[in-house]
């Protein structure tokens, strides 16, 4: 099943609420949280109280993504205000299948985050945990960035694994997902896909959230 998940990131934080139920009006059944600390990532967003606020907005699932350090402290917090789906990055996790479980203890679906330049081996080891599996299409840091295609042997990579060992984790891939790109990664096994600019970036939240999951539907048809 491909599920699309608009990234706030690039919404209009103003209209936040507004924006988010057009974005679910087109088709969106996920919101992709985008939290940043302006150390693992050069770039600061939002916190808690935008997630509590959220949740008062939407019923929608909230997809928190975070690209912090010390993930491990923060992950009671984003739970309690209201997040349903918590990932964080290999590369930050010093004790990944620890947090992994941490994120299960609060009653949240776990998930992991790869860079561009992490190889899909690192997580041999915690694919039996995780429900899904974040693929980073580009550098993580900022909104509307142009894909990175040397990921998509990473989605093709996972699909692989998942079918070998009869595991059930899902594949998001997330970064400069568009009309021009969606097909591809669609192709190449993700089945949920993170679009910020090109849902929120512009005219109407509703019909780019739309035209975008219709493509991704009629690209899921041509998987072999």
């Amino acid at each position: 099943m491909i599920e699309l998940a608009p990234s706030i990131l690039s919404a209009d934080f103003s209209r936040l609420g507004e924006e988010v139920r057009a974005a679910g009006e087109g088709g969106g059944t996920v919101i992709h949280v985008d939290i940043m600390d302006g150390h693992f990532v050069p770039n600061l967003t939002i916190g808690p109280p935008v997630v509590k606020s959220l949740r008062r907005a939407t019923r929608l699932p909230l997809d928190c993504h975070l690209m912090i350090e010390h993930p491990d402290e923060f992950i009671p917090v984003f739970a309690d205000a209201g997040a349903d789906w918590i990932s964080v990055h290999q590369e930050v996790c010093r004790h990944l299948n620890r947090t992994l479980h941490h994120i299960k203890d609060h009653g949240c679906l776990a998930g992991v985050v790869i860079n561009p330049a992490t190889p899909v081996e690192t997580l041999a080891e915690v694919l039996d945990v995780v429900d899904y599996v974040l693929v980073m299409s580009v550098n993580p840091g900022f909104g509307a960035q142009p894909f990175i295609p040397s990921t998509l042997h990473k989605m093709r990579r996972l699909a692989e694994i998942r079918s070998q060992r009869g595991l059930n984790y899902r594949i998001e891939v997330d970064g400069g997902v568009a009309l021009e790109t969606v097909a591809d990664v669609v192709r190449a096994g993700a089945e949920i896909l993170v679009a910020g600019n090109a849902v929120f970036g512009n005219g109407d939240p509703s019909k780019n959230a739309a035209a975008l999951l219709k493509a991704a539907t009629e690209a899921a048809l041509q998987r072999v």
